[in-house]
């Protein structure tokens, strides 16, 4: 299985780090976001990983050609011309993902969720889509109903929900920037341009089988503001 790594983003809430450097590069305990997320998927056998670059690219480059992509085979999808978020990043790397089955991971995310067993997880159940995904508390939640089916997402900060088709009942869960994905979904995203895949998600739920895989318990912490390094390197030796 190949895997993408969002690392594009221009790192806003992660000032003044990124007023001069790309977020993946910000450091914990010794080691890169970008590095420590290559090494996690190496663990359960993903070598094969494309990286995306926009902001400071040239930095992300030279860091890969220096350390040889920390073990890894990494090629660069290069959207420095416009910046694509992760859905239009992801369609921008299609021909970078091979045919198979593939994993997509937001650079901001440190875990040690087990990628093994959602790998099962996805084959076992079928699924267009596995979406990591726990109990922890957040503003926006994606919505599941008993069979574990994406049903929509809702933003309870604010109340705005959108519901791809109704259940009797939807279970809250929090994304965690990781998907599996069956290759046929380049053929069914129906955006073009700049998006996100949390779109792409609520638009194809309610006529394909999209599902989470809850890793409730596991390490976990989206590294998004400077503040959360500190806690980061609790977690993380």
């Amino acid at each position: 299985m190949k895997a993408m790594i969002f690392s594009a983003g221009l790192g806003t809430r992660f000032k003044p780090w990124t007023d001069t450097h790309p977020k993946a590069l910000a450091v914990v305990n010794g080691k890169s976001l970008l590095q420590r997320n290559i090494e996690y998927l190496r663990q359960f056998g993903i070598s094969d990983v494309v990286v995306n670059v926009h902001h400071f690219p040239g930095q992300i480059r030279e860091a890969l050609e220096k350390n040889h992509g920390w073990g890894s085979n990494v090629t660069v999808s290069d959207e420095t011309g416009e910046l694509l978020e992760t859905g239009g990043g992801l369609l921008k790397a299609r021909h970078l993902l091979g045919g198979g089955a593939f994993l997509t991971i937001n650079v901001d995310i440190l875990t040690d969720a087990p990628l093994d067993q959602m790998m099962e997880a996805h084959r076992r159940e079928e699924a267009l889509i596995t979406l990591a995904v726990t109990d922890r508390r957040t503003s926006r939640y994606l919505l599941f109903n008993v069979m574990n089916r994406l049903c929509g997402w809702r933003n309870v900060s604010t109340g705005e929900e959108r519901i791809s088709f109704p259940a009797d009942h939807y279970t809250q869960k929090a994304f965690s920037g990781i998907a599996i994905f069956d290759p046929s979904i380049f053929g069914l995203i129906r955006f073009d341009g700049r998006f996100s895949l949390i779109d792409v998600f609520l638009d194809l739920a309610a006529g394909h089988k999209i599902v989470g895989f809850d890793h409730s318990g596991t390490r976990f912490i989206d590294v998004g503001k400077p503040d959360s390094v500190a806690a980061a390197e609790q977690l993380f030796s």
